[in-house]
């Protein structure tokens, strides 16, 4: 059987070490916040690493010392193309479903902020170590979205209902101690130990039967299988209403750096 090549653009790099490999944001300058373009080869590059029997663990990070993944790339959606933007949302479903659905355990080194889209890439991991700067949230609402690929469904059975509202509706912002100590995370580990600690994990993983660590994962996601008709619901929503005023609103508030008035969508018609 052949082994599908490992992806490295100009978006996502991989690279693989003693049977690890990790997947890596390359968007810097951006806080790693990913475009269409982006999340299209980070599904591929989890795929491509699924189909290499050799590759005992994956690990997910993001480029520089700032972020893992600060989301969406909001310039996008202040300047939105309305097919791009349908192909984004709904494509957000294969990714989080790619990283659940391949046979390796996958770890998030979460390296700085983990925000919206990419609090919810956290979520899909199987793991998640993160460094004592991280800082974790949704930003849905805020900006004129919504989290329904994780945020509203899945962190509420990792943290129960109540919290979970809290971090998907009022876009609240959690230090990794305070991820830890809610479930959200597994570790918390000095910023500079990060890479090592995530290893130390990746390395207890490949002391373990590849075929029964695939089939513990397999049964580990029977509640993310139920909860896929939301994820396929929410994600079409977002697709019908994408380049609402609302919508708009909120990217083009976050772009200008200025706070956004949803007041307005309150007053009477």
């Amino acid at each position: 059987m052949s082994v599908p090549p490992l992806v490295n653009t100009a978006n996502v790099k991989t690279e693989v070490e003693n049977n690890v490999a990790w997947i890596t944001i390359d968007h810097e300058e951006r806080l790693n916040a990913f475009d269409l373009a982006t999340q299209t080869d980070l599904t591929a590059a989890f795929r491509a690493c699924g189909g290499d029997p050799s590759i005992g663990a994956v690990v997910l990070t993001g480029a520089g010392d700032r972020a893992f993944c600060a989301g969406g790339y909001l310039k996008d959606l202040a300047e939105p193309d309305l097919n791009q933007l349908h192909q984004l949302f709904l494509g957000t479903v294969e990714l989080v479903n790619a990283i659940r659905q391949i046979r390796q355990p996958v770890i998030a080194a979460v390296n700085g902020y983990a925000m919206g889209g990419g609090n919810e890439l956290v979520i899909a991991c199987d793991f998640a170590v993160a460094s004592d700067k991280a800082i974790l949230g949704q930003t849905g609402p805020r900006i004129g979205s919504a989290p329904v690929v994780g945020g509203t469904n899945m962190l509420t059975l990792m943290i129960g209902e109540k919290r979970a509202k809290e971090v998907s509706f009022l876009c609240r912002k959690y230090t990794a101690a305070q991820a830890l100590e809610m479930g959200w995370i597994n570790e918390v580990a000095p910023h500079d130990q990060l890479r090592t600690r995530v290893r130390a994990w990746c390395d207890e993983v490949l002391a373990l039967s590849p075929r029964y660590l695939e089939i513990a994962k397999v049964s580990s996601n029977y509640w993310w299988d139920l909860l896929q008709p939301g994820f396929s619901h929410g994600a079409r929503l977002l697709a019908a209403s994408a380049g609402s005023e609302e919508m708009l609103e909120g990217a083009r508030a976050f772009v200008e750096k200025r706070k956004p008035d949803f007041m307005q969508f309150r007053k009477r018609k």
